[in-house]
């Protein structure tokens, strides 16, 4: 009988853009995108993350606050590049090359400026859609409804139900199942690599399209943890309730980090429980990718991980021998 392999942690994360796969090492990160030419463009440099010279940013619980700021704010910026490459390349031919130095330099400061606030108002967005708007669904059910634990467990199952209805929709439209194969395709190169295998096209093929430390299974927790602390914290006040919601979500954030690093390295059985409706759920923002889209995946890990080294350190073997299944 052939020995379960266990899994380990890399230390690798990343995330799908348009048409292509980002990876992140550490500090490091590359991006690889399918080129309109059918040509890989991998572009690779450093993010050290936002007051990443402070102490605190390191603390449990607080690091958490932080690292969900810096996979929003690198999110956008990576999804922002790759979509550079499919901008209407007619367009690009008939302005003059003085007219397009300068846009370049323009959108070079603009950049910033666009993408800071858009991280905000997709923040603003999340919050509304998925903390104020079941709160104030039940509080309005609440008028007919005289038992708190109740009113209370109302508003977190409509948390619940109107996330993942949330993501159910999205996952109808083709260009997000087009990215969703890119998601599959990241995850399966890191665990393959994490189960001690190649990271070869074949390998990552037949590896698991879902991963624990996925940000599916993040944001998941995320609405777990807010129905528990929520039902626990109960005020009179309507303004005051809205207010502690607000206030409370960098704290279920910090808490829903510590859960998804726990559940990335460790395999505990109890892990194993907590993690399974995150993976159950990345069955629907995952798919099954082609062997084009994991030679992508491959060469964004490639340009910032040594899977190789980390195979001999990790699993004792080099690359080079015979492969044991």
């Amino acid at each position: 009988m052939t020995k379960k392999k266990q899994t380990h942690y890399s230390g690798i994360g990343g995330q799908a853009v348009l048409e292509g796969v980002m990876m992140k090492n550490k500090e490091k990160y590359a991006v690889a995108v399918r080129k309109p030419d059918g040509e890989i463009d991998i572009q690779v440099e450093e993010y050290k993350g936002v007051c990443s010279d402070k102490s605190y940013t390191k603390l449990p619980f607080i690091r958490g606050v932080f690292a969900f700021i810096d996979s929003l704010v690198l999110g956008m910026k990576v999804t922002m590049h790759s979509a550079s490459f499919y901008e209407d390349e007619e367009e690009e031919k008939t302005k003059p090359k003085t007219e397009e130095t300068l846009e370049k330099k323009l959108n070079s400061k603009s950049d910033d400026i666009m993408m800071g606030l858009t991280v905000a108002l997709s923040v603003i967005i999340a919050v509304a859609l998925f903390m104020l708007l079941p709160f104030l669904i039940s509080d309005f059910l609440g008028r007919y409804i005289r038992n708190e634990s109740i009113v209370a467990l109302i508003e977190g199952l409509l948390r619940i139900l109107i996330f993942v209805g949330y993501i159910v929709a999205i996952s109808l439209m083709k260009d997000i199942r087009r990215l969703y194969m890119y998601h599959g395709a990241e995850h399966k190169c890191i665990n393959c690599i994490e189960k001690g295998r190649p990271l070869t096209v074949n390998d990552v093929m037949r590896s698991s399209r879902q991963h624990k430390r996925c940000g599916t299974s993040f944001l998941l927790f995320v609405v777990l943890v807010s129905v528990i602390v929520f039902f626990f914290i109960r005020v009179d006040n309507l303004a005051l309730k809205l207010i502690l919601r607000l206030l409370l979500v960098p704290v279920i954030a910090g808490i829903s980090y510590e859960i998804i690093r726990l559940a990335g390295q460790s395999d505990n059985i109890i892990v194993k429980i907590i993690s399974t409706p995150g993976l159950w759920l990345q069955k629907l923002t995952t798919r099954e990718p082609d062997e084009e889209m994991v030679k992508v995946a491959i060469a964004s890990v490639e340009a910032v991980f040594d899977w190789k080294a980390y195979l001999k350190e990790t699993f004792g073997y080099d690359v080079d021998e015979s492969w044991m299944k």
